[in-house]
């Protein structure tokens, strides 16, 4: 089952903490996530932790899920990151800062783990 949603980045505390290390595994955990609502993550089967593919007209990235009660429905947010970028908007519109709100995506579970970032790096040079 997919799930169609409004797909939203920004930063966070604990992504921000992690910026002079993202070789570091709580780099990692504090950006290769999506947050969705508890129905949301229910209406695909998934619990916290389950591995979700996030899917837009930009690329696809596996990430884990999250549950954020704050949400609500048809709202998914991955913070600012390798994982985020893989399927955010690249057009920068002259500024220098791709489109971070309101990028339409699919949500589907998946048996595949999300790629730390050097290999989520080399894949990103494969394409």
């Amino acid at each position: 089952m997919k799930i169609k949603a409004n797909l939203i980045s920004g930063r966070t505390a604990a992504q921000g903490a992690h910026l002079e290390a993202k070789t570091h595994k709580g780099y990692f955990d504090a950006c290769a996530y999506c947050e969705l609502s508890p129905s949301d993550l229910e209406r695909l089967g998934a619990t916290e932790g389950s591995s979700l593919k996030v899917i837009t007209e930009f690329g696809d990235v596996v990430v884990f899920a999250k549950v954020n009660e704050g949400n609500p429905d048809g709202l998914a947010f991955i913070p600012m990151g390798p994982w985020a970028n893989a399927v955010l908007n690249p057009d920068t519109h002259g500024c220098g800062m791709p489109g971070f709100k309101g990028v339409p995506a699919e949500i589907e579970v998946t048996d595949e783990k999300p790629l730390d970032i050097k290999s989520l790096m080399k894949k990103y040079r494969e394409a």
